[in-house]
């Protein structure tokens, strides 16, 4: 589920960027090792963290295991 929301958020987020700015978070949604690394971080307790910039706001997303320390 959590993987779910990052894409969720990830596309959300790009959605209101401009293209250059975007290109990183549309790279990151369909590249399927890195979505395997989050859930083997998650899955170990470990956070995940994808963060989006423009000019003006930077964008941290971060999911982890429910109980697992921040």
């Amino acid at each position: 589920m959590a993987l779910r929301w990052l894409q969720e958020r990830t596309r959300h987020i790009t959605d209101q960027l401009d293209a250059a700015y975007a290109q990183p978070g549309l790279h990151w949604l369909i590249d399927e090792a890195e979505h395997e690394r989050a859930l083997a971080y998650m899955t170990a307790g470990t956070g995940y963290q994808l963060t989006l910039h423009d000019e003006n706001a930077h964008y941290v997303l971060t999911a982890h295991r429910m109980g697992a320390a921040s």
